[in-house]
């Protein structure tokens, strides 16, 4: 691997801690310190990402590469550090926070010219980890490398996984904090983005009165990752908002589409760059309810539920819009960019939702169909994805219980047919209504919806056989996840199974890893 071309812009800009001291503690007016990884001396390799090593300017694995996947023996080019950030958490400020479990090694420049940073989650201690060993556990790992891949394939803005090792230590986890801490298996994974810079980076800097690096850390933002805004003074850091806000409610509809509910949307773990980023207590959409929220520490607020999660980005901008204040002083624009989400994230919404039902275009009494719909999926608690799987293969001499009665997680009475076929009906004259044609109809919903995700049970399972040194189901989740609008294998195309719906892990999640 060309683990030469690593270099660290980022600390050669802006103000750091150069102790190297991993003691956990305050780090008052700098925006990273630097720490080096703890050091394994047994890591084995679980999987590693080959066509993404190649396009970050990696370049190809070789075997004494195993060492740099887990941060041992680096290179002197490779100068590791955290960086400070601060956040609310579920709603309340936190302070400082910062990379509790990750190291970045730094960035590289593809052969394209695209920038990528480097980090590794899970190899140490570092001054931000907040009273744990910054360690990480195979199940987290594994659902973190698997998860961000699986985002890539559906088309949706999100950090890499680069590798996924073993570190050859056993960390000790209270899964569900319920007092039964155990040993689980340690890991390393290494994750790539253009950038990781979150939102909380902006909120300490302001937070602190440090705004000569706040306004520092706009421009570097605004000139490495944001080239289409050439505007000069005050406009630029309007610009960059404005940029952030419809990235940001971009992404919200994305996570809609496919039904990704991200269960932690602190502002601490919100991308400036509106990526998907700390793939945590996350879980994908079962049976369809606006309610549902995978985070048991979210319970029984359910701040970060399903249908929440639109109105909980247009919070968290308004506190970086409260960070980015001392460089935008026209609190007027500020709140007429936050006022303008909501319309923007609707209709932006409700067109996506158009082409998951092969509409070629919205119209007026849309939002009332949207409405029925949503009511129909949750009263009948139809599997959000599987639905929309059937609902292709649906024309007017289809026997309804027989499409439907495998995608409910309930069991289908005569009534509920009864709205399922009023449904299909007002689905049918709806449909009527397109320009287009039926095939063109139908080959929008087939690029729109997946027909495999990745649902929590099935990481689950591949966890289990990963801990007992298997790795068929690892394999067969890959090559299906980077086909999700493909059905490769037909067994994953299925609701999860009674046996999972209270096992921990695949139901319910808490934030341990």
């Amino acid at each position: 691997m060309n683990i030469q071309n690593i270099k660290q812009p980022f600390i050669k800009i802006f103000p750091g801690d150069l102790s190297g001291n991993p003691m956990q503690r305050n780090t008052p007016e700098v925006l990273f310190s630097t720490v080096k990884p703890a050091g394994f001396d047994h890591p084995q390799l679980i999987a590693f990402n080959e066509k993404l090593s190649e396009e970050t300017g990696l370049g190809k694995f070789e075997e004494e590469d195993l060492d740099f996947l887990v941060g041992n023996n680096l290179p002197d080019n490779v100068k590791t550090y955290s960086t400070a950030y601060a956040g609310h958490q579920f709603g309340n400020w936190a302070g400082q926070l910062g990379d509790g479990r990750a190291i970045l090694a730094g960035e590289i420049i593809s052969h394209s010219g695209q920038r990528n940073e480097i980090q590794w989650k899970g190899a140490g201690a570092t001054p931000y980890s907040r009273h744990a060993d910054g360690r990480a556990v195979l199940r987290s790992s594994v659902r973190e490398y698997l998860m961000s891949e699986a985002m890539f394939h559906l088309g949706i803005p999100t950090t890499r996984a680069l590798s996924l090792a073993f570190t050859g230590e056993d960390v000790i986890r209270d899964m569900m904090y319920n007092g039964n801490p155990q040993y689980e298996k340690g890991a390393v994974v290494i994750r790539t983005a253009e950038s990781f810079l979150r939102f909380g980076h902006f909120e300490l800097m302001s937070a602190q009165g440090e705004y000569k690096t706040l306004q520092e850390l706009a421009d570097y933002t605004i000139k490495n990752y944001f080239k289409e805004i050439t505007s000069e003074g005050e406009q630029k850091y309007k610009d960059f908002f404005e940029n952030v806000g419809r990235r940001t409610a971009d992404l919200m509809v994305e996570w809609y589409r496919v039904g990704f509910v991200h269960g932690v949307m602190n502002t601490d773990n919100m991308s400036v760059l509106g990526l998907t980023i700390d793939y945590g207590p996350y879980s994908m959409v079962d049976e369809y309810s606006l309610n549902f929220t995978p985070n048991t520490t979210d319970l029984p607020g359910r701040r970060y539920a399903f249908g929440k999660q639109g109105q909980i980005a247009q919070w968290n901008l308004w506190q970086l819009a409260n960070a980015l204040h001392p460089l935008i002083k026209d609190e007027k624009f500020l709140e007429d960019v936050l006022n303008d989400f909501g319309s923007y994230f609707w209709e932006t919404h409700d067109r996506m939702l158009c082409r998951k039902f092969g509409f070629d275009q919205l119209l007026t009494n849309d939002e009332k169909f949207f409405s029925g719909w949503q009511s129909l999926m949750q009263d009948l608690q139809l599997d959000y994805t599987l639905f929309f799987s059937q609902l292709a293969k649906y024309d007017r001499s289809t026997e309804l219980k027989t499409l439907f009665e495998n995608v409910s997680y309930t069991f289908l009475n005569d009534e509920d047919l009864s709205r399922l076929a009023a449904f299909m009906g007002e689905y049918q004259s709806r449909l009527e209504k397109n320009i287009i044609s039926k095939e063109k109809s139908l080959e929008i919903m087939n690029k729109t919806n997946p027909k495999f995700i990745l649902r929590n049970y099935l990481l689950y399972q591949c966890i289990e056989e990963i801990n007992e040194g298997k790795n068929e189901m690892l394999d067969k989740l890959t090559q299906a996840l980077e086909n999700p609008y493909e059905e490769i294998y037909p067994e994953f195309s299925v609701k999860r199974p009674s046996e999972y719906d209270d096992t921990s892990g695949c139901s319910t999640l808490s934030c341990s890893s």
